[in-house]
């Protein structure tokens, strides 16, 4: 079982709580970093995002 295989069964059914944890995340770093950077965390916490919907297969099965 290679590495996407273990993060796919992982990911399996907890979408909307990766995504709330990536939000989370971004939140804080939001925050550490003054708001500096916020257009750009905001664009990675998406493409993270977009990552986990394309590894969780659960809704196909």
């Amino acid at each position: 079982m290679g590495f996407l295989d273990k993060a796919k069964d992982a990911i399996q059914g907890k979408e909307d709580q990766i995504d709330q944890a990536i939000d989370k995340a971004a939140d804080v770093i939001d925050d550490k970093t003054g708001g500096k950077h916020g257009d750009k965390i905001d664009q990675a916490a998406d493409k993270a995002k977009d990552l986990v919907d394309k590894l969780d297969t659960s809704d196909e099965e």
